[in-house]
């Protein structure tokens, strides 16, 4: 649980660092943003990766040096970072929560503080409602326009995490649970469950012949701030991440109908109690009942959609959008799986703005049983992560060349290039080189103030010119930081399957793009989808389940993705 506030002092640190304006600091900076990435996305608990192995263990992880393992160290060891606590004296500002605030970064941020003495959200809230900011040199009318709405945004959303971010505490909190002897069986229930890509709290189902034992147990869990409430069969503990964690202990007898209750929604329930309703049952949290009030079922949630006349429904699915319907008429889809998938079509290695080397992907890969992966570094016109140009590829393919030689068929890489969509809609790499790639990913990165009509001429350009597979986040959105660009995603997606482009679903936590309205509403043009991670470092990879429960909530079948295709009918696909 530590995870997050490691990340996040290691990103105030690169930015304290960039504010400096020291030019030697250039790769100390850099270090940081790499280090902060991995731990901030890291699926394991931190701490538990030192307790097992100490400082040699954090060192295996991607971007993490001796320095920099030494200070996770010590925060671990002292809940401190001296090197934090430096810095934080001479710059008093609270950038993990200014940096969320689109157009502002560390420079604009300190010209604030200067200026107008912005250290927080709220006084640069006041500042923006007073109309402050357009008086500053390098800001103007515009920005404080920008900053206001996204401000609406990120307080929108306050309150609310990520799933890639929850979802590991919640997996370890159920792992310590079950680690204690009463505790016979630990469920995650709620929003976690139905794979929402935000998440108001953390809901866990237990059962257990000692209740009281158990909440003892778990008030005085690692990572536990402080208890809310606390009863015999439930208690809500706020956490240290900055969220609310409800923990219940059920009954055996009814463990199936809390399950079926707690993982929601409600919306999704009222329709199933209106349907128990008409079939003369009661169905609540405890169980299914008749008329007389004797217990039907409630151990089993399966077994209750089916005394109800109804097909299972998959947890991603229940948001009363059409599943009830289709669970009635048995013909839920069998969807999309995670050992459906053969591999990762979008990728990055330390030649531009990863942390692994080629091999160490590729290794990453193996691993996880993959058939393949393509690695897609950035092009030139991205200066921020390094983009490579013609040459620069040319030099990167030849190692590729020699690394599949060397691997024998174990796996095959894919060469290939995420390839920036000029505001014009053209490539930012030249037709002869993008046709000797195998897989070319298109992706929006600068110039998202247009228009919809705008925008939706430039990516069918791009989607038109022969040369792309995949359009990566096809909406550009960042979760609780920025909002999607105007674009009209029907004809993206009739001009996708006219194209034989996929639409890409970005594994990354922070993206989840497309999402699952978006995947529903295009679906009905037929497009393939490709469900990447988008991966800067090996433990990215591990990404790739928060795309497929993405997926899953957009009902795609394996048929529909790219990437559960076997390799000799993906090269068919992607070759132009």
């Amino acid at each position: 649980m530590d995870n997050k506030a490691i990340s996040r002092m290691f990103e105030e640190i690169a930015d304290m660092l960039e504010i400096s304006g020291d030019k030697y600091s250039r790769f100390e900076i850099r270090a940081y943003r790499a280090a902060s990435l991995t731990i901030g996305t890291l699926q394991e608990p931190i701490e538990e990766i030192f307790r097992k192995g100490g400082v040699e263990a954090l060192k295996e992880l991607p971007g993490i040096g001796e320095g920099l393992a030494k200070k996770i160290a010590e925060f671990i060891r002292t809940g401190k970072m001296s090197k934090y606590a430096e810095l934080k004296k001479r710059y008093p500002i609270d950038f993990s929560s200014l940096t969320a605030i689109e157009g502002l970064g560390p420079k604009r941020i300190y010209a604030l503080y200067s200026k107008l003495g912005v250290k927080d959200i709220e006084s640069l809230k006041a500042a923006a409602e007073a109309h402050k900011i357009r008086g500053l040199e390098g800001f103007g009318e515009k920005s404080e326009e920008q900053i206001a709405e996204s401000l609406s945004l990120v307080e929108g959303n306050r309150g609310r995490m990520l799933l890639g971010e929850a979802l590991p505490v919640a997996e370890s909190m159920v792992k310590e649970l079950l680690s204690y002897a009463p505790v016979e069986k630990a469920f995650i229930a709620g929003s976690i469950s139905r794979m929402r890509e935000t998440v108001g709290d953390i809901d866990i189902l237990v059962t257990s012949k000692k209740p009281k034992e158990v909440m003892d147990f778990f008030t005085s869990m690692k990572g536990v701030a402080r208890a809310i409430v606390s009863g015999p069969t439930k208690t809500t503990v706020w956490l240290d991440i900055g969220i609310s964690c409800d923990l219940r202990v059920i009954e055996d007898g009814s463990f199936g109908a809390a399950q079926q209750y707690f993982v929601g929604s409600k919306a999704h329930n009222i329709e199933v109690r209106k349907i128990a309703i008409r079939k003369g049952y009661k169905l609540n949290e405890y169980g299914l009942f008749d008329k007389a009030g004797k217990p039907v079922e409630g151990a089993d949630e399966t077994r209750i959609y089916s005394k109800l006349g109804m097909q299972h429904v998959p947890y991603e699915m229940r948001e009363n959008r059409g599943e009830i319907e289709l669970a009635l008429k048995h013909r839920i889809p069998q969807l999309i799986e995670m050992k459906d998938i053969r591999g990762d079509l979008h990728t990055h290695t330390k030649e531009t703005d990863g942390t692994n080397a080629i091999e160490e992907m590729a290794q990453a890969a193996i691993a996880r049983g993959y058939e393949y992966f393509a690695t897609t570094n950035h092009t030139k016109s991205l200066r921020i992560a390094r983009g490579m140009d013609e040459s620069g590829f040319r030099k990167f393919f030849a190692k590729v060349d020699l690394l599949n030689e060397k691997l024998d068929g174990r796996i095959r890489i894919l060469k290939g290039a995420e390839v920036d969509i000029l505001k014009d809609g053209s490539l930012d790499l030249g037709d002869k080189i993008l046709g000797e790639m195998d897989c070319v990913v298109a992706a929006v990165h600068s110039s998202t103030n247009l228009t919809s009509e705008e925008m939706t001429k430039r990516v069918e350009k791009a989607l038109g010119s022969g040369m792309a597979n995949i359009l990566a986040h096809p909406t550009g959105r960042l979760l609780n930081e920025r909002e999607a660009y105007p674009i009209d995603l029907d004809a993206v997606a009739q001009s996708a399957k006219d194209n034989g482009v996929a639409l890409e679903i970005n594994s990354f936590i922070s993206r989840l793009d497309l999402n699952d309205t978006n995947i529903l509403s295009t679906s009905k043009y037929g497009p393939m989808y490709s469900i990447d991670t988008d991966a800067h470092s090996t433990q990215h990879l591990e990404m790739m389940r928060y795309g497929v429960g993405t997926a899953r909530r957009g009902w795609l079948q394996s048929v529909s993705v790219l990437n559960s295709m076997k390799l000799e009918e993906l090269m068919r696909f992607l070759k132009k």
